[in-house]
């Protein structure tokens, strides 16, 4: 199934959590000198215009960075976030003033990481991976591959760098999915304990969310923590209103960031009915 288009949700509350943690992550691993390997299992095309036909249907993003972009008193970890984006914004237009484009996952590691790192993106959509592969086709440190994300992850590792981060972030349009990332986890986990992986996923259903939480902490798997973001409490009749990360071996600097940011986040993208989530799911 490859209906998913990320265009309609880009820059929304859910992309500030998961650039943000993305971001500072990142930057955590290129503090050392020795190469970073970064796979990304479902890219998308690599960037959004935020005035196109598909973002402006729901307008998501006037709900995340829209709201953020206007902040002058923002957390450290969310300031960084924001400035990368401000920076892609000024790659494709010079008006400083009004946010017309956001980048996507493969955009903020392409930006931060270094010329000797190495960087795999993997997309299945034909009109995505097309824009994807234009929009870095003259980058030498990135391949783009028409593969299944997760296998291609797992056949990856552990990366000859010994040092890396892997991006799992399906659309989770099959149930299925759910399941898979767990089993991707487990088996990537194997071949490279000490690799760090970032999950992403949607509150829809909380019992399928618990039921993916519950697997992860009974894998063996140590070191996890679970950040969330929501505009409002759980709700099965009103689709997605809160997303999470799953960080295993996240960056130490991580969770302080995020007891500092997350609770700003949640009062200004949601005020009062915000809920957020901070857990060591899993202790080193």
């Amino acid at each position: 199934m490859l209906s998913y288009l990320h265009s309609f949700h880009a820059g929304n509350f859910a992309d500030v959590l998961k650039h943000t943690i993305l971001v500072h992550t990142l930057n955590y691993l290129t503090q050392k000198p020795k190469p970073v390997f970064y796979l990304d299992t479902h890219s998308g095309p690599g960037g959004f215009s935020l005035n196109s036909d598909e973002a402006q249907k729901n307008c998501e993003y006037q709900n995340g960075i829209g709201i953020l972009w206007e902040q002058t008193d923002l957390p450290e970890v969310v300031a960084d976030y924001v400035a990368c984006v401000g920076e892609f914004h000024q790659l494709n237009q010079n008006s400083p003033d009004s946010l017309a484009f956001y980048p996507g996952s493969p955009w903020f590691a392409a930006h931060l990481l270094r010329e000797h790192d190495r960087l795999s993106l993997c997309e299945l959509h034909p009109r995505e991976q097309k824009t994807l592969l234009e929009n870095f086709k003259h980058d030498r440190r990135i391949k783009v591959f028409s593969k299944d994300g997760f296998q291609t992850a797992i056949g990856a590792m552990p990366p000859k760098e010994r040092r890396g981060l892997v991006l799992i972030d399906p659309p989770y349009e099959v149930k299925t999915d759910y399941d898979r990332v767990v089993e991707v986890l487990i088996e990537c986990h194997k071949r490279f304990a000490t690799g760090t992986y970032a999950v992403w996923y949607p509150v829809v259903q909380r019992k399928q969310i618990q039921k993916m939480l519950d697997a992860i902490k009974n894998s063996g798997i140590r070191n996890v923590q679970v950040f969330e973001l929501g505009l409002e409490a759980d709700t099965e009749q009103r689709g997605m209103t809160s997303s999470g990360m799953i960080m295993i071996n996240p960056p130490w600097t991580l969770m302080q960031e995020m007891q500092n940011a997350l609770p700003y986040l949640a009062d200004k993208l949601a005020g009062k009915k915000a809920v957020y989530r901070i857990q060591q799911l899993v202790d080193e």
